[in-house]
């Protein structure tokens, strides 16, 4: 992994239908994420099933023209694996677009909360409604791949005694009954998604005042400290700090940074000022600031 500071290319000013890869199935969080960023123009939305196929296909450009993926939550964390897969592809981030997680819980039309016997979703949807779920202890909760696809497996079948945990998306595009909305404990649940182009076709962002970066120090006493002082000498503000192991290098850490700018394109100088500090630096994406959907 080396510096990388390469200028994107120029965007593509064209009106064409977005086609926007998502980890998911319709209905999906990254759906309604991928429907704001691209608001008010309609989305072709993709699906993947794993981030690292989602990562593929916007490398390859031939089924869509960019990606959104998932990179941290605020009671979850980050996503490790997909800071993994973000150093080790041709991939530049160009965006991020920050959405409020709200959990429904959702069952075929008619049926009520008595009927219920399970209740189906992925396990962190699950683990963010533990609290509404205490009061029902005849209702078994049952990990599932995702979300969406809960909701839309519930419709096909037409199992009255499941219900799903999603999104309110889901429960309209499956024809499904919100039963209980909004169950999840944190109503602060947020999750920041990042909008990624193929580093051949990613466009130049003339307003970017938030950086995303790796990179690798020395194992030794101040070799961070060096690097977030050159960043505050800039004035920029460090909104997020994340190490991850290195694979086969026992106790070192490849070290993930963003920061905000004062001024929009005013970053340059800071990377200059820390590459030196570092073995090994990537620059993942210089983009704007993104907005917060509640």
């Amino acid at each position: 992994m080396h510096a990388t500071m390469n200028a994107p290319v120029k965007p593509n000013h064209s009106t064409k239908q977005p086609r926007i890869v998502i980890q998911g199935y319709s209905g999906a969080f990254h759906e309604i994420a991928a429907r704001y960023f691209s608001a008010p123009t309609e989305p072709e939305i993709v699906p993947a099933d794993t981030f690292a196929r989602l990562v593929k296909m916007v490398e390859s450009g031939a089924e869509c023209d960019f990606g959104l993926m998932a990179i941290e939550n605020t009671l979850a964390g980050s996503l490790i694996g997909n800071y993994k897969l973000l150093t080790s592809s041709y991939l530049r981030v160009t965006g991020e677009i920050f959405l409020r997680i709200k959990q429904n819980l959702m069952v075929l039309p008619g049926c009520t909360l008595s009927d219920l016997t399970e209740v189906h979703s992925h396990p962190i949807a699950i683990a963010q409604c533990l609290e509404y779920f205490s009061e029902l202890p005849h209702i078994k909760l049952v990990d599932a791949t995702d979300t969406a696809l809960s909701a839309r497996i519930i419709s096909e079948q037409k199992t009255p005694h499941i219900g799903a945990i999603a999104s309110e998306l889901a429960a309209e595009l499956y024809g499904l009954e919100i039963i209980a909305p909004e169950i999840e404990t944190n109503k602060k649940n947020f999750t920041r998604f990042l909008v990624v182009h193929s580093t051949d076709r990613a466009p130049i962002i003339t307003s970017a005042n938030k950086v995303s970066l790796a990179v690798h120090v020395d194992h030794e006493v101040g070799s961070l400290h060096k690097v977030l002082a050159a960043i505050a000498a800039h004035n920029a503000n460090l909104t997020k700090i994340q190490s991850v192991p290195i694979m086969g290098r026992d106790w070192e850490y490849e070290i993930f940074l963003d920061f905000v700018t004062e001024k929009p394109n005013t970053y340059r100088p800071i990377l200059e000022a820390i590459e030196p500090l570092t073995h090994e630096m990537k620059l993942l994406g210089a983009y704007q600031t993104g907005k917060h959907y509640d």
